[in-house]
């Protein structure tokens, strides 16, 4: 049987726990010494992964953005840019999205039935794959593992980052916290409510606390229990 990825989820949020705001700019919670190390982990990764409603808000073209870092990629045999991938269960997806027009080979996973729709709007710009009459993340794994992909970098939103956790499929998390609040509950959270592998009984292992300027990034691992009971 094909190895699944190793799943890292890459979340930046407030104090008080929002990833954005409700203001049609993006609220850029990172620094230029953060925004340095996410690109180093994307060179890390054999792919990148966001939601479709994360593409149509943001926009982004989701690239390793240091010249360096690619050319050592390929130094390594591996394309400059890692796979890029999606998934969608409506199927809207626009083809003038920075998304397809930058970087290298792109993969969609949806639903049977939202294929042919995919396909139709996006033309040759993306591999799209069906995942059987949902969109079944285990299903996306096992065909990322059998396209040579050992390590996925998933980037959000809420709804992405929910699934993964409450499907206990995520293996890492490196979560950088910013300082300040948004004070907002009409904006969008790390993750959204589920019922999370464990529930309240289970503390995730933090495998490293690290200050990068004026943010700090913890790394838990959440299939790993920290065994402290001590409050």
């Amino acid at each position: 049987m094909q190895q699944r990825p190793y799943v890292l989820l890459s979340c930046a949020m407030s104090v008080d726990g929002y990833i954005d705001d409700t203001t049609p700019e993006r609220l850029l919670l990172s620094n230029a010494a953060d925004f340095d190390r996410v690109d180093q982990v994307r060179a890390e990764s054999d792919a990148i992964l966001i939601g479709a409603t994360t593409m149509r808000k943001d926009n982004p073209r989701l690239l390793v953005n240091s010249e360096e870092r690619r050319a050592q990629r390929v130094a390594r045999g591996l394309p400059a840019y890692p796979l890029k991938v999606t998934v969608t269960e409506s199927g809207d997806l626009s083809p003038d999205l920075r998304f397809w027009h930058y970087g290298g080979d792109k993969v969609v996973y949806c639903p049977d039935s939202t294929v042919s729709k995919v396909r139709k709007s996006l033309d040759d710009l993306a591999d799209v794959v069906g995942t059987g009459p949902s969109l079944d993340l285990p299903t996306m794994l096992d065909d990322l593992g059998s396209r040579g992909v050992h390590r996925l970098m998933v980037e959000g939103g809420s709804t992405i980052h929910t699934q993964f956790l409450t499907h206990g499929l995520a293996d890492e998390i490196h979560l950088a916290i910013a300082p300040i609040f948004v004070g907002d509950s009409k904006a969008p959270r790390f993750v959204s409510d589920g019922v999370f592998p464990g529930g309240t009984a289970h503390r995730m292992k933090i495998a490293d606390v690290q200050r990068v300027g004026d943010v700090v990034l913890i790394r838990y691992l959440p299939k790993q229990s920290s065994g402290d009971s001590t409050s």
